[in-house]
């Protein structure tokens, strides 16, 4: 027989309790310091160690002192004892340290609320499917650890208890669905001001060469695009982020931030043929842009938020996208933009900073006076750059290494490989060189369709940067210079492959090389569940919840609609329960249930009954117990209680009577010292 199996309740109980509080704090730990998860992890141990060898409690001078070290360090860490990542902070550790003086009852009910309290907390770093299933998980471990409390003395099994916390939770999800469908949604629980200074932002309104070089190796998702109709092709999956035509010398900035209201060019965007029509379910930015699909004329239908679009064609929010959003939009894939004829505004998108990369400046005015390309407008020089690039013996690759002070000439004479935003920077700086207006677009190309639900599903690594020049009479054009060196990158979607994750290597190792179909097709079902849950339970919003309305017959739902029909609703659901009390009470026998509350006093009282015992046998115990005595009235009154069962008289009213043995049984007292 185990040790586990001998041990005390209460050991055994705190034991689990601890497990459960492990489970609840885990999925915080990589969003937590480091010495919050070790002080945490330490304390959970010292106090399942003295729970495991039935020792005593620390004394209050160890949980002062721990308490100053968990203030002390927090501070330390965030400069503050308030806000989000603070308190946070705060919560877990006092969740550990209270276990330390967990001896009564009243302790443990504290320790199982911080519990619940700190497991919601959980949401604020993410909303994700996975996250919600391991917040389901504590909440099961928690409910568990809360009936077992409850138990009568004895061992109860565990297993027992998580049964009844089974049936609760079983009961409680209609409620839960119903408040989740109906209660109004006034804002975003999880959109706390603080949440604009962390998180994953993708792409910046700056660029150094090497910044999506780093995002490739990023195999999250980024967006999820739905289209209406046909798909464009694949090398017509340009979405749209930030412009930049500012360069230093070693970082592109977007001209609106560097110049603000200075050197804007009119977007005069002009289409052709039929729109592209989509929906995109885009993940939190922290920025205010959105992505949308080269070009949108329209501003993109967006819950919420005011949008408008800059002259370079970008569309913006007024505020920050600190949470899922989803909007739709049109696109035209065939489109022209800005002006056609030189204006001042394009100064910027020529200006070189003086002294660097001199022999790209040289390669520049070489092409200039060769005699083939003497009398080549601005597309036959472009089409000059782009053939050096497809036979000059230039390369793709995800690892080009550092680039020193001169990027461009680098690239074009000495490493001859690089990323895309190193190829893009090299073509935009050997344009200007040539006097050629050009610039740096940022954004995203191309995407897989998730063969599960049919979204396109756009990742951190499929991000990119292109160029687009200005040619007189045209405007602004498209060109990519990455597709001159790899066009398998742009044609088929054929991406760089970054090394594989420790998940993955430590998948391999224990199971065995899996097939890449087999991968592919788990990872597409899974990335479908986790689409499904930010449409149908993260984007559920009040907009969708006034259509819910309007499904069930409302012509014009309003919020306060919404509060009715909830409000109507718990109505029914408590006259139900009233309804079926009251039948129950009907049906079960008047008689027994007196009798039954006769052993409930009895139990209390320190007396233990056989759950068959009829009144004569019950008065005898209470006899034998306490005395002739001191039981009189109780004896009588079962007499009178087995009289009315066994032994009525013609003609007497039962209903009467028992409401009479009802009103004395109250009265009778049941102390017997």
């Amino acid at each position: 027989m185990n040790k586990l199996s001998t041990l005390p309740r209460d050991s055994r109980d705190t034991l689990f309790l601890l497990a459960v509080i492990a489970l609840v704090v885990a999925p915080q730990l990589g969003e937590l310091p480091w010495w919050c998860g070790v002080l945490t992890a330490g304390v959970l141990l010292w106090r399942g160690t003295l729970a495991w060898q039935n020792k005593p409690l620390p004394g209050k001078l160890w949980l002062v002192g721990l308490m100053l070290v968990t203030v002390g360090a927090t501070w330390a860490t965030h400069r503050t004892l308030f806000g989000r990542e603070a308190g946070v902070t705060l919560i877990v550790v006092l969740l550990a340290l209270k276990t330390l003086e967990l001896r009564a009852r009243r302790d443990a009910y504290v320790v199982f609320f911080l519990g619940f309290f700190t497991m919601l907390t959980s949401f604020f770093n993410s909303q994700s499917l996975a996250m919600a299933a391991a917040i389901l998980l504590g909440l099961m471990g928690l409910l568990t650890a809360l009936v077992n409390a409850h138990m009568p003395v004895g061992k109860p099994p565990l297993w027992l208890a998580a049964k009844t916390a089974g049936k609760m939770a079983l009961l409680g999800a209609p409620i839960m669905l119903v408040l989740f469908l109906l209660f109004p949604r006034l804002g975003p629980l999880w959109g706390l001001p603080g949440d604009a200074m962390t998180g994953r932002s993708g792409l910046s309104s700056q660029m150094q060469v090497g910044n999506i070089g780093q995002l490739a190796l990023d195999g999250s998702v980024a967006l999820r695009v739905r289209f209406e109709g046909a798909t464009p092709q694949q090398r017509e999956l340009y979405f749209r982020g930030p412009v930049l035509s500012v360069f230093d010398g070693r970082t592109w900035t977007s001209a609106q931030t560097r110049y603000p209201g200075r050197f804007l060019t009119p977007a005069d965007l002009q289409v052709q043929g039929e729109p592209v029509k989509y929906e995109v379910t885009l993940q939190p930015t922290l920025r205010p842009w959105l992505l949308v699909l080269d070009a949108a004329v329209q501003a993109p239908s967006v819950r919420g938020h005011e949008v408008r679009m800059a002259p370079d064609l970008q569309w913006f929010t007024q505020q920050p996208i600190t949470e899922l959003l989803r909007y739709q939009a049109q696109s035209y894939t065939q489109f022209r933009h800005g002006p056609t004829r030189r204006v001042v505004g394009l100064q910027v998108d020529l200006d070189l900073p003086p002294g660097l990369n001199p022999r790209t400046l040289a390669l520049g005015r070489q092409m200039r006076s060769d005699p083939a390309l003497a009398r080549a407008d601005t597309a036959a020089l472009v089409d000059a750059v782009l053939r050096r690039l497809r036979s000059g013996g230039y390369s793709y690759t995800l690892d080009p290494g550092v680039s020193g002070r001169d990027s461009a000439d680098e690239f074009w004479f000495e490493r001859k490989e690089g990323f895309c935003e190193h190829i893009a920077s090299a073509f935009v700086i050997l344009m200007r060189a040539m006097e050629i207006p050009a610039r740096i677009v940022t954004g995203y190309q191309g995407g897989e369709l998730n063969p599960v639900d049919g979204y396109w599903v756009v990742r951190q690594s499929d991000a990119h940067a292109w160029a687009e020049v200005w040619i007189e009479g045209r405007g602004w054009v498209r060109v990519d210079p990455t597709a001159a060196v790899a066009p398998a990158r742009i044609g088929s979607l054929q991406r760089l492959q970054a090394p594989s994750g420790v998940v993955a290597s430590a998948f391999n190792s224990v199971f065995g090389p899996v097939s890449p179909d087999t991968l592919a097709r788990l990872r597409a079902t899974w990335e479908a569940m986790n689409n499904g849950w930010n449409q149908w339970v993260l984007d559920y919003s009040q907009s969708r919840q006034l259509n819910l309305l309007k499904d069930i017959g409302f012509d014009s739902p309003r919020w306060e609609d919404l509060v009715l029909v909830l409000a109507g609703l718990l109505v029914a659901v408590a006259l139900s329960g009233a309804v079926w009390t009251l039948w129950e009470r009907r049906q079960s026998d008047p008689w027994l249930r007196l009798l039954h509350q006769v052993q409930a006093h009895a139990l209390r009282a320190g007396l233990t009954l056989p759950a068959s015992a009829p009144p004569r046998q019950i008065a005898e115990l209470l006899q034998q117990r306490y005395g002739e005595t001191a039981t009189a009235p109780i004896r009588a009154w079962l007499l009178r209680l087995e009289a009315q069962r066994y032994a009525r008289s013609e003609g007497s009213d039962t209903r009467r009577t028992l409401a009479q043995l009802r009103r004395e049984l109250r009265q009778l007292s049941w102390s017997f010292t």
